[in-house]
């Protein structure tokens, strides 16, 4: 099949619009109907426990359409009782996701694949105390839903470097929440509550055919490139973690079929892939700012490759060792990354305190600066803070200063 050719900006712009980006915001108040498109746009949201700023997951929302009421995103994933009926679930999708329920049994060959794809603490649960996995069938299925803690024994002090200290109960109970024996039935305080899948996903879901792994794989690369619109195989295969080989097989699969468009892109060190139905904007006018694991940034290679935007997460680097912060957000503004802040929600205080911002090499810092501002003021209203104060460094730090200072709308400090 002959390839076609894209020039960067335009691959920028067929990303940006397939993540949803670009497009009006709501003219009245937000509701279930337009937090629904914008999550299934991105086909799924990934969580994360890390809360200095929010929860992860609430993130991508807001970056596409501004404030919004997270209560309806928990009524919706089932997180709070509620008139809205769930509508995604939590599974083992590009990490630990919150999924739409049709997908949900496209990860089934995951689930078969438990006893050799989980981690390693997992499979040795699973290989050396059956019995114990028994038990913890049993008292789901007697006491559903169950929080981690009633099956933890006394919990190991963390070894170094170690990220968690799970006990054999709770390893156990993960284990059953990889094989899709039990699923997450609610969080309450971000704990997570398991029940027995039967009990979570509604009968139509259950009753769903287990697909062979290559067709179910398919789907989801189908579903990849959509929210992509124009991706290498790697990003392609990232979205859901599929094993790389399998990636491999299933993009060329969908290139023999004609389902996906080879194309070559400027600039970039890999061939790309074009969804056909990608809509290709002359232009596209965002202003974001955008989770460390919002799906157009979260893979670091398509970030360099889209933008030039070089992006590592440093929560897990010591202190001393970090360049930019703990928990840096890069801003989007137009078609371009054109910086960065490490930000935190002082909710004592009451302020979203900016510990360092950063320009990208060549921007108009105090168009940046103004432009920053205003999404600043916009997310601090959002989380409930009363304004926003810079209180670290960085070459971005003193025009944000001021532009936040000069800002008639943002309270005063």
């Amino acid at each position: 099949m002959p390839s076609a050719d894209l020039s960067a900006a335009a691959a920028r712009r067929i990303a940006l619009a397939a993540q949803g980006f670009g497009l009006p915001r709501p003219a009245g108040p937000v509701t279930a109907r337009h937090i629904r498109k914008v999550v299934d746009t991105m086909a799924l949201l990934q969580l994360d426990s890390v809360n200095v700023l929010s929860r992860s997951h609430y993130l991508p929302v807001f970056a596409r359409l501004g404030s919004y009421p997270r209560e309806i995103l928990d009524r919706l994933t089932g997180h709070t009782a509620g008139r809205l009926q769930r509508e995604y679930v939590e599974y083992w999708a590009h990490e630990a996701s919150l999924i739409p329920l049709e997908t949900h049994p496209l990860l089934r060959w995951r689930m078969a694949q438990a006893s050799q794809e989980s981690w390693g603490g997992m499979q040795r649960i699973a290989r050396e105390q059956p019995q114990l996995l028994d038990e913890i069938r049993r008292l789901v299925a007697e006491r559903g839903p169950i929080r981690s803690a009633d099956v933890t024994q006394e919990r190991r002090p963390k070894k170094p470097g170690q990220m968690w200290n799970w006990d054999d109960g709770k390893t156990a109970l993960e284990y059953l929440f990889w094989t899709g024996e039990v699923g997450a039935a609610r969080r309450i305080n971000f704990e997570r509550q398991y029940d027995l899948i039967e009990r979570v996903l509604p009968a139509g879901i259950l009753d769903q055919p287990t697909l062979a792994r290559e067709d179910a794989q398919r789907e989801l690369v189908r579903i990849a490139a959509r929210a992509y619109g124009v991706a290498a195989e790697p990003d392609l295969g990232d979205y859901f973690r599929l094993p790389r080989a399998d990636s491999k097989l299933r993009v060329a699969e969908l290139v023999e079929a004609g389902e996906l468009l080879p194309v070559t892109v400027a600039g970039w060190n890999a061939p790309g892939y074009l969804w056909p139905a990608a809509r290709r904007p002359r232009a596209v006018r965002a202003r974001a700012l955008l989770s460390p694991f919002d799906p157009l940034i979260w893979f670091r290679d398509r970030a360099k490759r889209l933008f030039g935007f070089h992006y590592r997460i440093e929560i897990y680097t010591p202190a001393v060792q970090r360049v930019y912060g703990y928990y840096v957000l890069p801003f989007l503004l137009g078609e371009t990354l054109v910086g960065r802040v490490d930000l935190k929600a002082d909710r004592q205080a009451g302020v979203l305190r900016v510990q360092s911002a950063w320009g990208e090499p060549g921007v108009d810092q105090d168009e940046v600066a103004f432009e920053l501002a205003a999404a600043l003021a916009e997310l601090a209203d959002w989380l409930g803070l009363d304004g926003v104060h810079v209180t670290g460094p960085g070459d971005l730090a003193p025009a944000l200063a001021a532009a936040l200072s000069s800002t008639v709308s943002q309270p005063a400090l």
